[in-house]
């Protein structure tokens, strides 16, 4: 469903827009994506709503058929790109696993806020993102996601999720979209 409305206390979640993931390439220009991300974050905090920026820095235990590491990562792997422009409002979630809520505080810290939904963008669409969506919505948090604030290293999983996923769990838009509900003067 398209995006119709945002609730009055709706927080940004920005999923794994750091360093090590973003040096590769994705099924869409990975610059656009964080430029996207980056309006979101600055419309957010213009109009005080929670801002979350979550990274990863480590994977869960288990085994899988696909490799998940090529050797060492680069000391500044986890960090978040520079164009997030983190504030100290702003809050950090740490993840090891895909979604942002398993062994976090982040469903503690939005119900502290009094967060009835949440916007969601980042990388990968088909992995973090969705995943973080899945379980917000198990936990009764309205969901939109940012569609062109995200993207995938596979155009046919991102295109999965978007298409087919996303609709299922919440509404979807454009951050052009997002923005325009927020600057919305209230009725």
């Amino acid at each position: 469903m398209t995006i119709t409305t945002l609730d009055p206390k709706t927080a940004l979640i920005i999923i794994d827009l750091q360093k090590g993931i973003t040096a590769h390439p994705g099924a869409h220009p990975i610059d656009e994506i964080v430029a996207n991300a980056a309006t979101l974050t600055d419309a957010f905090r213009r109009h005080d709503l929670p801002v979350v920026l979550v990274n990863v820095a480590g994977t869960a235990p288990g085994r899988t058929e696909q490799a998940l590491s090529k050797g060492p990562r680069p000391a500044d792997w986890a960090e978040l790109v520079p164009e997030l422009n983190r504030q100290p409002q702003d809050h950090g979630v740490t993840k090891r696993t895909w979604g942002a809520f398993k062994d976090t505080d982040l469903e503690e810290h939005l119900k502290r806020k009094g967060v009835t939904q949440v916007v969601i963008a980042g990388i990968a669409t088909s992995i973090g993102v969705e995943s973080t969506a899945r379980h917000a919505y198990e936990l009764g948090f309205n969901v939109t996601l940012a569609v062109d604030a995200m993207t995938d290293r596979n155009a046919a999983s991102h295109a999965n999720s978007v298409t087919y996923i996303f609709p299922r769990l919440g509404e979807t838009g454009t951050t052009q979209e997002i923005v325009a509900l927020l600057d919305k003067p209230a009725a």
